[in-house]
């Protein structure tokens, strides 16, 4: 099969007159494809130097024109130009084109005003839509590969028709972030409505309604740091996230949502937006202990000999990236295979079941400090899974999807206590 690919200015004769020779092979030739891409003259220079990049070509003029092997791939190979393509098509279909001159230009005087009617169309129908704005920082992250595909869902947003997603990473690699949205595209999410990738603040959090940090401040040797490097840190730290702040103020929705993510300054990174962020109410801004929690859980369960899903109502207390403690006075345990039983729903406190207290209050806050040290040491960022599942968990009771029962740990602006009960 002879798949071809023409790209060209859209006012470009040439592009009009190698569109219409290709219109009449497809028409005649049954395994003859074409495929156009029309592209604004203002935007052309760039998009024909990204092109000629990404596959090592060398073209100059408007059209560009490309023969996809499918049968070695895809792998595309150039032809060049019209001239190229013309004598392509006559060497191997016997086919020429003889279009005045006239008719060029009226051909390529359409394609230019279809190409604006539907960007106008396009502009129209988004204004229409208006999509949920979700901001991700630190895009490149793992956590962000687990995350994307559970976050655009209605589970997750309800009321939602439409998600503009927006990958951000100051730091990152423009081409992953690239292959990261194509990726994200080739997902088919129902909600997605468009991916966007940003490599500087310009932009950063324009109308945002959503927005999760994912920053991390690891290194290879965190608990061996000398002062003056954990003072360099912590001066990044403060930079970054005054700006972001700042930038939050500035851009995003009034009622906009923020979590910050991860197991490193959290509070500190909170703090520091709610700080430079004055316009906006301060109890939009969380840090999550969900993920805290959930390890909790795990470890309780195991010793009851339960799911970690059957323990509930963990509550942390202090700063998941320093000093914390966790309290289990609320926390309930289902289906423990005890004295007492009941049916699936009946629950039994689990300090009244688990009789240990001196390890619970000694033993297993180590435990925990331990395992998620060990995390660290290993991986030198957080979970991600884990901050991922810790993420929907949290979204999904502000938006109102889980039940009004739940009880989850996240640290916000407050003079009363450290946790929330979404209702």
């Amino acid at each position: 099969m002879a798949k071809f690919v023409l790209a060209g200015k859209t006012d470009c004769p040439h592009y009009a007159k190698a569109e219409l020779l290709a219109d009449s092979l497809q028409r005649s030739l049954p395994n003859f494809t074409v495929h156009k891409i029309s592209i604004l003259p203002d935007d052309w220079k760039e998009w024909l130097e990204a092109t000629c990049k990404r596959n090592g070509w060398k073209h100059e003029q408007s059209p560009l024109i490309w023969r996809e092997l499918v049968d070695q791939g895809g792998k595309g190979m150039l032809l060049g130009g019209f001239s190229d393509f013309l004598e392509h098509c006559q060497d191997y279909y016997s086919i020429t084109s003889d279009m005045p001159t006239d008719i060029m230009l009226s051909v390529a005087a359409e394609n230019l005003e279809t190409k604006m009617n539907l960007i106008m169309e396009e502009q129209h129908r988004l204004s229409l839509i208006q999509p949920l704005q979700i901001w991700i920082s630190s895009a490149l992250s793992p956590a962000c590969h687990f995350l994307i595909p559970n976050l655009l869902s209605t589970e997750v947003f309800p009321q939602v028709s439409a998600i503009c997603l927006h990958l951000l990473d100051p730091e990152g690699n423009e081409e992953a972030l690239e292959w990261l949205r194509l990726e994200t595209e080739d997902l088919a999410l129902p909600l997605l409505h468009q991916v966007a990738i940003h490599t500087d603040l310009e932009q950063a959090f324009q109308r945002a309604d959503v927005i999760l940090l994912l920053d991390e401040w690891w290194s290879d040797d965190t608990e061996n740091e000398d002062e003056e490097e954990k003072k360099r840190k912590v001066k990044g730290i403060s930079d970054r996230y005054t700006e972001y702040g700042q930038l939050i103020d500035a851009r995003a929705k009034k009622e906009v949502k923020v979590i910050v993510s991860g197991g490193s300054f959290v509070n500190l990174r909170c703090s520091l937006l709610v700080n430079n962020a004055r316009s906006i109410d301060s109890r939009r801004f969380v840090t999550m202990a969900t993920q805290l929690e959930n390890e909790a859980r795990a470890i309780i369960a195991k010793k009851l000999k339960v799911r970690p899903s059957d323990i509930t109502d963990v509550i942390v207390w202090g700063n998941i990236s320093g000093s914390f403690y966790i309290d289990l006075q609320r926390a309930k345990v289902f289906n423990y295979d005890g004295a007492i039983k009941g049916p699936p729903f009946f629950s039994q406190p689990v300090l009244q079941v688990f009789h240990d207290r001196k390890w619970l209050e000694t033993e297993f806050q180590d435990f925990v400090r331990r395992q998620r040290a060990a995390v660290v040491s290993k991986t030198c960022q957080g979970a991600a899974m884990s901050a991922t599942n810790g993420i929907l968990t949290v979204l999904k009771a502000w938006n109102g999807t889980s039940s009004p029962d739940e009880v989850l740990s996240v640290t916000t602006i407050s003079q009363m206590a450290l946790f929330f009960q979404f209702q």
